[in-house]
């Protein structure tokens, strides 16, 4: 009963996001890896815990047990991480049924490591490259993971991997080349 109490919580957030952002996107294949935010996130109303944001109603309102598929609680948990609303993007994200996917994983552990818990964020990355060692996004993320401990012999190692990758034009080039010369705009 906890689990489908903590589940049914865990939907209500999710559910208050997807109110707000209508239709979503594709998620798991052609997302970028840009940590400059610029989601629906920011403008996602919080409401308290079993509650969701009704956007005819303009209010939060009771969560009902919605079900959501995993591309739409990725894209919805992608974009609060963004947003920098890390708790509720973990609570989109740990509802995906597929916990093995390299873009959920990834997107965990970028929430994970800004809401300080680097540690634990940077065992997420590396989990996502053991399902897919060509995630760009992943590898944008660790090298910004690397040049903020000051690690940036590693930093530039994954931006080695990036570059072959994508090469030098792709958004996570550029953004992590910034973050290795500290001008992140995370």
């Amino acid at each position: 009963m906890a689990n489908v109490s903590l589940f049914l919580a865990r939907a209500g957030l999710v559910a208050l996001a997807l109110s707000i952002a209508g239709a979503v996107g594709p998620a798991f294949g052609a997302s970028g890896g840009s940590s400059s935010g610029g989601s629906s996130g920011a403008s996602t109303p919080s409401c308290p815990t079993g509650y969701v944001y009704d956007s005819s109603k303009k209010a939060c309102v009771k969560a009902s047990s919605g079900l959501f598929d995993d591309k739409q609680l990725y894209a919805q948990g992608r974009a609060l991480a963004l947003a920098g609303r890390y708790a509720e993007a973990l609570d989109a994200l740990t509802a995906v049924r597929n916990q093995n996917d390299s873009m959920v994983l990834t997107m965990i552990g970028y929430a994970k490591r800004k809401s300080g818990s680097f540690d634990e964020g940077m065992a997420y990355y590396q989990r996502a490259l053991a399902v897919d060692p060509k995630n760009v996004n992943t590898r944008e993320y660790l090298g910004e993971a690397y040049a903020e401990k000051g690690r940036m012999d590693l930093a530039k190692a994954e931006l080695a991997n990036v570059e072959a990758l994508c090469g030098t034009e792709c958004e996570q080039y550029q953004d992590l080349a910034k973050a290795i010369a500290g001008q992140s705009d995370e």
